[in-house]
């Protein structure tokens, strides 16, 4: 067997080359465990970034991380397993009541989620606003809840023995530039999915200003590299591809996401967040192999029920009060007229800016915070009716935020026509 070394791998790769499954093996096991330097893995991965990788690479290098770490298995739940994936968005709340409601349709979900970074908001943030509950579970706990049949939902952060390899190359790629890659971030985000054990898997794939994915081809590109992964290693994939031009619902932050979720499970909430919900719920439970209709589930209150086991399942109190920031202001419309855009990315930032996200890994962040949002594109508005309130426990952000919002909406004379734009876009199967 010939040899392997990092710089004959790099140099395959920069001049257009296919890796070999070796080669693949051999270079991820050695940054796993020190053997490979961090700037040979970062040559590497700019190579990636320049020259792609084909349907065969992508799929070895995400065994290949997988196998850095352990892997875990849900089998003997009595129920199928399925869970769900977003690439990011402002104001994605959704796992949150797409959990319960799939497991009060008989599915297990073992959900594995992550913190904010930047604009887009963290699932296991907002989570953590709410007294006593812990983010992280050992395997054995996920599995006695999975395995309750009144529960069945598990929202956790993954343990640090799953796709070793991914985390240790995400922090490397973050500082590197090596980021924007199809099938980097295609296999980073399937390698921990795959590693989990679900049999099945709904991809919601964010599209538009405020989502990582701006057009619709790069989405679709990054959907269909993971489709093909998961039907690779045997895992039921299907992915949808979702608006991400304006925040979803009406509010930004992590108490205030809570807040609302709780309202969707109470059978109200904002219209956008239920059609989401419902829609990922309904891909959910089809790849699954049930026969129920999710918004049955949700109208009744079974859904509500299961959130409340899940809750206190990890520690929380489903009960407790919500944190609420110290200072709020409410931003005003400056003149009558129609509102015709709001800009995701803008709110995710101001949200950020008022303390509800973080700009590097490990930054604390502020329970309270957020913005909350008064009116959406198609409303009509007058002179001083409110469009944002801002929560923070930081008021000397305001005036940045204030400022920065103004400029993320925009006012149309009054009687301007306001097409509301579809919120699911595409839908991909292998």
């Amino acid at each position: 067997m010939t040899a392997l070394d990092a710089v004959s791998v790099i140099a395959t790769k920069r001049d257009g080359g296919e890796l070999s499954d070796s080669q693949i093996d051999w270079v991820v096991a050695g940054f796993t465990r020190g053997a490979v330097a961090d700037e040979q893995m970062a040559a590497l991965a700019m190579a990636i970034v320049l020259r792609g990788m084909t349907r065969r690479e992508t799929a070895r290098w995400t065994a290949a991380m997988i196998a850095s770490g352990s892997r875990m298995q849900f089998s003997g739940l009595g129920r199928p397993t399925v869970d769900k994936h977003s690439t990011g968005g402002v104001g994605d709340k959704i796992t949150l009541p797409l959990a319960p409601l799939v497991a009060a349709c008989g599915a297990a979900v073992p959900q594995l989620s992550g913190r904010g970074l930047g604009h887009t908001g963290g699932t296991l943030d907002k989570l953590e606003s709410i007294a006593g509950w812990q983010a992280d579970l050992t395997g054995d706990r996920m599995r006695e809840i999975l395995a309750d049949p009144e529960t069945g939902a598990v929202v956790c952060a993954a343990g640090a023995d799953l796709a070793p390899a991914d985390k240790r190359l995400y922090a490397l790629r973050d500082v590197t530039g090596t980021v924007e890659s199809v099938p980097l971030i295609a296999s980073s985000i399937m390698s921990k999915k795959i590693a989990e054990g679900t049999s099945g898997l709904v991809l919601d794939v964010k599209v538009g200003a405020g989502a990582f994915m701006k057009s619709l081809d790069s989405a679709r590109e990054l959907a269909t590299a993971m489709v093909e992964l998961g039907a690779d290693a045997g895992v039921r994939t299907v992915a949808v591809l979702t608006a991400m031009d304006t925040p979803l619902g009406r509010s930004a932050g992590n108490a205030l996401e809570v807040a609302e979720s709780v309202r969707v499970l109470e059978g109200g909430g904002p219209a956008d967040v239920v059609e989401l919900t419902l829609a990922l719920a309904r891909e959910m439970v089809a790849v699954a192999g049930l026969d129920i209709d999710p918004a049955d589930v949700l109208a009744d209150g079974r859904a509500m029920d299961r959130w409340r086991r899940m809750i206190r399942a990890q520690g929380g109190d489903p009960d407790a009060p919500l944190p609420k920031a110290k200072h709020t202001e409410v931003v005003r419309a400056d003149r009558d007229g129609v509102l015709t855009r709001m800009d995701a990315m803008g709110v995710g930032l101001a949200a950020w800016r008022l303390g509800a996200g973080r700009a590097r890994q490990g930054d604390p962040v502020q329970a309270g915070a957020g913005v909350e949002i008064h009116a959406k594109p198609g409303d009509p508005v007058t002179k001083n009716t409110p469009l944002f309130t801002l929560h923070t426990d930081t008021p000397h952000t305001f005036p940045t935020v204030t400022n920065s919002l103004t400029t993320a909406v925009t006012i149309a004379p009054p009687q301007t026509p306001t097409p509301t734009p579809p919120l699911i876009l595409e839908r991909l199967t292998p």
